[in-house]
C-alpha cells in the first residue's frame, strides 16, 4: 500500500546517525547515494519502495513533527523492539513508552514508542510471541 514515509528534519547530520542506528536493529539500512543533493536520506527498499524518507522541507520552513502522526516500524521480535527503544534512546531521543505488551492493542503486541530529535513519533512493534529462553539451571556447589 505505502511507497514511503516522509519525515521532516532540522538537522540532517544530526538525523543520519539516529535513524542509522534505531533502524539496524529492525534490519533496515540506508539506502546509498539516495539524494545526489544531500538533503534527505532514505532506509529501506530502494524504489519503488517501501522505506522511510527522512527530509529537510523543500519549502524551507522548519520541520515539525505532525500532531498525532507516527511512524510504525515491523520488528521481527521482542528484542529487536527493545534494541530499537535503546538505540533511540542512546542517540538523543525521547522516550515515549518503553519496550512492553500492549494487551489493549492484541495479545501479543509488543511494542516501543520514541520520538526522534526532531520530535517525531516512532514507534517499533513486533506481533508474535517469542519463544522464552531457556531458564538458567542451577549450579549445585559443592563446599
Amino acid at each position: 500500500m505505502f511507497s514511503y514515509v516522509s519525515l521532516g528534519t532540522r538537522d540532517l547530520v544530526r538525523a543520519l546517525p539516529f535513524y542509522d542506528a534505531v533502524l539496524a536493529p529492525l534490519g533496515h539500512s540506508r539506502i546509498e547515494d539516495y539524494d545526489p543533493e544531500d538533503r534527505s536520506a532514505a532506509w529501506g527498499l530502494d524504489d519503488p519502495g517501501p522505506h522511510l524518507w527522512v527530509t529537510q522541507p523543500f519549502d524551507g520552513a522548519p520541520a515539525t513533527p505532525g500532531n498525532g502522526t507516527m511512524v510504525s516500524f515491523l520488528a521481527q521480535s521482542r528484542a529487536a523492539v527493545d534494541a530499537f527503544h535503546a538505540a533511540a534512546l542512546a542517540q538523543g531521543g525521547t522516550d515515549e513508552g518503553g519496550p512492553g505488551l500492549r494487551p489493549q492493542y492484541g495479545t501479543q503486541f509488543y511494542a516501543a514508542y520514541v520520538r526522534d530529535p526532531d520530535g517525531n513519533k516512532l514507534n517499533a512493534v513486533c506481533y508474535r510471541a517469542d519463544t522464552e529462553p531457556a531458564q538458567p539451571q542451577a549450579i549445585e556447589r559443592k563446599t
